[in-house]
C-alpha cells in the first residue's frame, strides 16, 4: 500500500513538471509589442517581391501553380504559371483599377482584384489583406486575434473569419518572413510556399 501510494505521488509530481506553464502576462505584451514593432518595420518597405508556389481550394474546385508575386506600394503585379495546364495568367493594378490577363475572352478590367479573380477565376482571395499576412502582418482594417510561436513569431492569425497559420519563416533584407503561409475560412484554402524573397530598404 505505502508503495503504491509512493509511486502515485512520483507519477503526479511527473506529470506537473511536464504540464507546460502558463505564459505571464508581460511575456504576452512583449510578443504583442514586438509583432507591432515588426509590422511598423515592414510598413516602411512597401517595395517587396516574393516567387513561389500557391494552390487555392474552395472544397469543389483547386488551381495551383507557380507564382511571382510583385508589390511597389499600392500598385502591384502578379504572375501564376499553371504547369498542369500550361496555361498563366497576369493580375495587375492599384487602388481603384484591377486588370486580368491570359484568360480566353480577355483582357478583364474591374475596379477590384479581388472582386476581378472572383468573376473570372473563382478564387475567393482577400488580395489587399493577402498582402500583409504573406508577410506576417494583421491586415489593418479589422480587428484580429494573433498567437506566438515559442521564438516570439506569429504563428496563426485570426481575421475576417480567417485562420492564417504560419509553418515557417526565413530571413530577407534583415527581416524575418513567412516561408509557409497555409490560409482558411470554411472550405476555402490557400496555401502558399515561398521560395524567394527580395525586399527593398527602407527609404
Amino acid at each position: 500500500m505505502i508503495l503504491r501510494r509512493v509511486l502515485l505521488v512520483l507519477a503526479l509530481g511527473l506529470l506537473s513538471a511536464c504540464a507546460t506553464a502558463p505564459r505571464r502576462a508581460d511575456n504576452v505584451q512583449g510578443e504583442l509589442k514586438a509583432q507591432a514593432d515588426r509590422e511598423k518595420s515592414l510598413a516602411q518597405r512597401p517595395h517587396w517581391r516574393l516567387t513561389g508556389r500557391i494552390a487555392v481550394s474552395d472544397g469543389r474546385d483547386n488551381g495551383s501553380g507557380r507564382i511571382v508575386w510583385q508589390q511597389d506600394g499600392d500598385a502591384f503585379v502578379i504572375s501564376l504559371n499553371a504547369p498542369v495546364t500550361r496555361r498563366s495568367w497576369r493580375l495587375s493594378g492599384g487602388p481603384g483599377h484591377a486588370r486580368l490577363e491570359g484568360l480566353d475572352g480577355g483582357p478583364f478590367e474591374g475596379a477590384d482584384a479581388s472582386s476581378l479573380l472572383r468573376e473570372r477565376l473563382g478564387w475567393n482571395v482577400p488580395l489587399e489583406d493577402l498582402a500583409a499576412w504573406v508577410r506576417g502582418m494583421r491586415a489593418s482594417r479589422a480587428p484580429s486575434d494573433i498567437a506566438f510561436d515559442d521564438k516570439g513569431l506569429p504563428a496563426s492569425i485570426l481575421q475576417y473569419g480567417w485562420t492564417i497559420e504560419y509553418r515557417q519563416f526565413g530571413v530577407a533584407g534583415g527581416l524575418t518572413l513567412p516561408l509557409k503561409v497555409f490560409a482558411e475560412r470554411g472550405p476555402q484554402r490557400i496555401r502558399l510556399v515561398v521560395d524567394e524573397w527580395a525586399i527593398e530598404p527602407a527609404p
